[in-house]
């Protein structure tokens, strides 16, 4: 199995649990204006952007350690 995909899944996914991250530590007035959810009028943490940005980072971690794991 060729290992192109793996290793995009889990630079994609390592990049959606950094989103996360910013997601939970950055208000909505603060996030950079490419990034969804920067709204100047809100001073608020996106909670449930960030729950998705990391479930999507852990299934595509998940994805990649079952994609390359050894067969017996």
């Amino acid at each position: 199995m060729s290992h192109r995909l793996p290793l995009l899944a889990t630079l994609i996914g390592t990049a959606f649990v950094l989103l996360a991250v910013v997601y939970a530590l950055v208000p909505a007035n603060a996030l950079p204006s490419f990034v969804p959810g920067s709204d100047p009028a809100l001073d608020t943490i996106h909670v449930k952007h960030g729950l998705a940005s990391l479930l999507a980072g852990v299934a595509l971690w998940a994805y990649a350690w079952f994609a390359t794991r050894q067969r017996r």
